[in-house]
């Protein structure tokens, strides 16, 4: 029975993840904890877990051929050192203030993007090169660093900032943000976790498929839904995501 709810529990709040672009921690995690890990031992394992979600949706976006390599690469490049730096420092530090800072900012993506009503709904691409350029690297630099230290939420940053700062729709945003986020930034930092903390290995197979199924079922929604819906959904998870960090 403790495998089944850990699989719904995966299955449910990847689904979710993969359609707004990012969150599946909001549920994942406190479900760990609520069942008894410590927090270091549940953040190594919900990372290890969320690779998954990464793979799943994969799996379904690059059917689509719409991944651009130079910028995936690009993305890559910039944030992976940033994932390993935090990383390395969560496990020594408490982390209670600053989840509580990033749940004010994820609020503020949430309602940031209600106000610009019409942000994301259709591509306008931009900072593409020089110092724009740059000046995103440093961005997704930033947010590696929260990727790599902090539980729920960061995939949602690289959506919005994808679409703000580089001008990509929703649509094309969250699928960079599952790919590239979900397989390559969450797997270097559960390598590092795994290897600094430790991990509740017997729970891991539950965890994978569900989030492996519901990584694949969300990414499928999103393409099928289209812009608008992937919008709202990522307002109400940011909105969810915000309040679940700042009440803790």
């Amino acid at each position: 029975m403790e495998h089944f709810i850990l699989f719904l529990v995966a299955l449910f709040a990847n689904l979710f993840s993969a359609f707004a672009g990012g969150g599946a921690g909001l549920l994942q995690l406190p479900a760990l904890i609520f069942l008894g890990l410590p927090f270091g031992v549940a953040l190594a394992t919900h990372k290890i877990a969320s690779v998954a979600l990464g793979l799943g949706a994969t799996l379904r976006h690059l059917r689509e051929h719409g991944l651009r390599r130079r910028f995936v690469l690009f993305i890559l490049a910039t944030g992976l050192p940033g994932v390993l730096l935090g990383a390395s420092i969560i496990l020594q530090v408490p982390g209670r203030y600053a989840e509580v800072a990033l749940g004010i900012l994820t609020l503020g993506l949430g309602v940031y993007s209600v106000i610009q009503g019409q942000m994301g709904l259709s591509e306008e691409p931009r900072n593409r090169r020089g110092r724009g350029l740059w000046i995103g690297g440093l961005g997704l630099f930033t947010i590696g660093v929260l990727n790599g230290s902090l539980t729920s939420g960061t995939g949602l940053f690289v959506t919005l900032w994808l679409v703000r700062w580089f001008g990509a729709d929703y649509r094309q945003a969250v699928a960079y943000t599952l790919v590239l986020v979900g397989m390559f930034w969450n797997g270097t930092g559960a390598v590092a976790l795994g290897i600094l903390g430790d991990v509740k290995w017997d729970w891991l197979p539950a965890l994978l498929l569900g989030s492996l199924l519901g990584g694949y079922a969300g990414a499928h929604l999103a393409i099928l839904k289209g812009n608008v819906w992937i919008k709202r959904a990522f307002e109400t998870v940011t909105l969810l995501v915000g309040f679940k960090l700042v009440a803790g």
